[in-house]
């Protein structure tokens, strides 16, 4: 199972979109600092995620997220 998942920074107006095979492993990275973007940003927080059964469809779903309508999805369903 793969999942696409949407941080939220505790302390700046930011968001992260990734994706992963294993979440514990990977929400632990971003808030130990193990990233070049999530580093100067956290602690983060999980706002939301979707599991897929396939990393193609997981891929997709992360690509739309970082387009200009999926973070409009983001900002008027997490955000408002």
């Amino acid at each position: 199972m793969y999942t696409v998942y949407i941080l939220k920074s505790k302390n700046f107006p930011k968001t992260y979109v990734g994706h992963t095979n294993n979440k514990a492993r990977r929400f632990l990275e971003h808030n130990e600092g193990r990233g070049t973007f999530s580093s100067r940003y956290k602690p983060w927080i999980l706002i939301h995620e979707e599991t897929f059964g396939s990393l193609k469809e997981t891929i997709k779903r992360e690509k739309y997220f970082k387009s200009a309508a999926g973070r409009r999805w983001i900002k008027k369903n997490l955000f408002s």
